[in-house]
């Protein structure tokens, strides 16, 4: 009961505030200033640099041949024996590599590497902007114990509000109804500040990006 009262009193003020307007005490202030600092590097630098700090991977790729000789050698250092992925374009790309595709549902039940495309790559924090508006889905971004992200070097983008802004180009007419942010490998301190890596997701990120794909 008390919380609902606390809760009414809150909506009350609330409500309040926004049949009483008053003019703003804080006129010498820009709100419409950017938040942030300029970038230090180039924003294709600059993602590298936080993803590595989030504890994910990058690895930079001249072509798609070279794309796929980084897959091959990545595989055999991890000794990974297959490669998951529902995106035909991918599947047809790991095929040339000569990884090979478990295509039944039972198989993807016992996955652990999971390959996906992304929407765009935020510069500002290293993180990797992905929606069910992929043909990946949702599940296979969280479910895998290793996700490895194929991006082109065009899906770079400065801010957050530039991947928002191109997510509405790219989706002009509805914007996907899942929108996730991945910054590095999932984990939570919530369980006695114990740090616990691939709590709610992938434990290991690598981001594979193409110069000219």
């Amino acid at each position: 009961m008390e919380e609902s009262t606390t809760k009414e009193k809150i909506l009350k003020q609330v409500r309040n505030a926004l049949i009483s307007t008053r003019d703003n005490p804080f006129k010498e202030i820009d709100f419409s200033s950017p938040v942030f600092k300029d970038l230090e590097e180039v924003a294709e630098v600059e993602f590298a640099q936080k993803l590595a700090a989030a504890g994910g991977t990058f690895v930079y790729c001249e072509n798609e041949k070279n794309l796929l000789d980084n897959l091959q050698v990545l595989k055999e250092q991890q000794n990974w024996d297959t490669i998951q992925t529902v995106d035909e374009n991918l599947h047809h790309l790991l095929q040339a590599a000569g990884v090979e595709i478990p295509a039944d549902e039972e198989a993807f039940n016992g996955i652990q590497v999971g390959i996906t495309r992304c929407d765009f790559l935020v510069a500002r924090f290293g993180s990797v902007v992905v929606s069910s508006g992929l043909s990946s889905g949702r599940r296979m971004f969280a479910y895998p114990e290793t996700h490895i992200v194929i991006a082109n070097a065009t899906q770079v983008v400065s801010e957050i509000k530039d991947a928002l802004k191109g997510l509405r180009i790219k989706y002009p007419e509805r914007l996907p109804s899942q929108i996730t942010m991945i910054t590095g490998p999932s984990r939570t301190a919530d369980i006695e500040k114990t740090l616990v890596m691939g709590a709610h997701g992938p434990r290991t990120l690598f981001v594979f990006m193409v110069d000219d794909l």
